[in-house]
């Protein structure tokens, strides 16, 4: 729940309104107030931008899952497939991209201007079995890299995953994360 609510903006509303409430209460003659909405509302508002600065905004589904997906989400879906699922659609700070650290440890990332960037995800059934898609814009690294690092992906995501890579247009590539019995 927290992770779809953005901490920035958060800390910047109710700083600034502090800050706001402050002034008028110094324009009144109101000593207490002021405090408050100094001393509270100005850490608050610097709070609420330096989280705006280092946010990561949650990466949108492109797709809406069925009532059938989501129930087989729920009975199928591994640890690792929920982690990931709930990792990229929340707000994160202190990280440079979605994933970066799992794309650095398969060897997709060789530097920031090079990493592939996670732009959607989908759900869907292949063959009775959950199925979680990522897709990426990877105009700097080619299918045939990725496919190099298949095993290491399989490794990396298991237990109880299989992992496929499709390119369904130029510089797209999809990494399906399926469920296996």
């Amino acid at each position: 729940m927290l992770g779809k609510i953005s901490l920035g903006r958060l800390g910047l509303t109710v700083g600034g309104i502090l800050i706001i409430v402050g002034f008028i209460a110094y324009g009144v003659d109101n000593a207490t107030l002021n405090l408050v909405g100094f001393f509270y509302g100005f850490p608050l508002f610097l709070g609420g931008l330096a989280l705006k600065a280092n946010e990561l905004k949650p990466i949108p589904f492109s797709q809406t899952s069925t009532r059938s997906i989501l129930d087989l989400r729920k009975q199928q879906a591994t640890v690792t497939q929920n982690k990931v699922r709930r990792d990229i659609t929340r707000f994160c700070y202190g990280q440079k991209a979605h994933l970066d650290r799992a794309l650095t440890y398969l060897g997709l990332s060789p530097s920031d201007e090079k990493r592939p960037i996670v732009t959607g995800l989908r759900e869907t059934e292949v063959n009775g079995a959950y199925s979680l898609i990522l897709e990426f814009d990877s105009p700097l690294i080619p299918i045939d890299i990725w496919q190099q690092k298949h095993e290491t992906m399989t490794k990396y995501f298991a237990p109880n995953i299989e992992v496929k890579i499709t390119q369904p247009a130029e510089n797209r590539i999809e990494l399906e994360l399926i469920k296996t019995q």
